[in-house]
């Protein structure tokens, strides 16, 4: 699958190994309607094949990264047709959770606005989040009559403490870029005119690393989090394993030998040099 060239939601840029992938509905916030969950599903697959690129960047066009779902295209338009309400759930499940939380890429939310209700699935899905100080965050689902559904009410839960996922939930309260940052949900705030420069330094930081080395990080992370301690120790054990038989760049063999034969690399500093002999 390739990328078309044209998507009706969605712009995607590919540049020095990271795709720019912007949600392009900012008249409505870049609320997520049904074309844009097919948009999103089908440049996803394409990316996860696309051996130039390395990291994938999920922001927003316009003063929002996502206001959420759109209640009128993805609710009330298809709450009389069933056929047309699975099709959007599932591509909205599809990418927005499992394409980009199992993804071999390295996914990078950059928050450039507001981000309420169903996008917080996507955003915290991606492996990193870097946000405006001036961008809003919001669970508004209370407010308006139902719970944070889908999977919302999951990943809060995981990505927040239990007070503050029942803070947010239940009072529909709003915080800046810092507060999330300071509660877990981000991990770099700092203003919105440095946003795309600070993202690209985590991109370019990524890329110093071996892409194999770096997906079986994250998978391994992802999954020892529902594991007791002993099956960790054994899943951990096969995974390391498997890691050396698929790291084309041989890291942990060169790391070793410039470490200790060598004596010139310094593993708490930088990552071994991507440069095959």
């Amino acid at each position: 699958m390739s990328l078309k060239e044209y998507y009706d939601t969605v712009l995607v840029e590919k540049k020095d190994g990271i795709a720019w992938v912007t949600f392009n509905r900012p008249e409505k916030r870049n609320a997520m309607n049904p074309q844009l969950h097919f948009d999103m599903e089908h440049v996803l697959m394409a990316l996860e094949t696309d051996s130039d690129i390395e990291v994938i960047v999920m922001t927003g066009a316009g003063e929002s990264w996502s206001a959420g779902m759109d209640l009128k295209e993805y609710f009330r338009d298809t709450d009389d047709d069933p056929t047309a309400r699975f099709r959007a759930s599932s591509a909205d499940h599809h990418w927005g959770w499992q394409l980009i939380s199992n993804s071999r890429k390295c996914t990078i939310a950059m928050v450039n606005g507001y981000c309420f209700g169903g996008a917080w699935i996507p955003l915290c899905a991606c492996d990193f989040v870097i946000t405006a100080e001036e961008a809003t965050f919001g669970l508004s689902e209370v407010n308006w009559g139902i719970i944070p559904g889908g999977l919302v009410s999951k990943v809060i839960r995981d990505a927040l403490s239990y007070r503050d996922a029942l803070f947010y939930a239940m009072t529909g309260r709003t915080f800046d870029g810092k507060k999330a940052v300071a509660v877990g949900l981000a991990n770099i705030a700092v203003p919105l005119s440095d946003l795309r420069n600070e993202t690209e330094k985590l991109a370019a930081e990524l890329m110093e690393k071996s892409p194999a080395v770096l997906a079986y990080t994250k998978q391994a992370v992802r999954a020892v989090a529902t594991m007791d301690h002993e099956t960790a120790y054994e899943y951990l054990g096969a995974k390391i394993e498997a890691l050396q038989f698929n790291d084309e760049l041989s890291t942990r063999e060169r790391g070793l030998k410039e470490f200790l034969d060598e004596k010139k690399y310094r593993p708490g500093v930088s990552a071994v040099d991507r440069k095959t002999d």
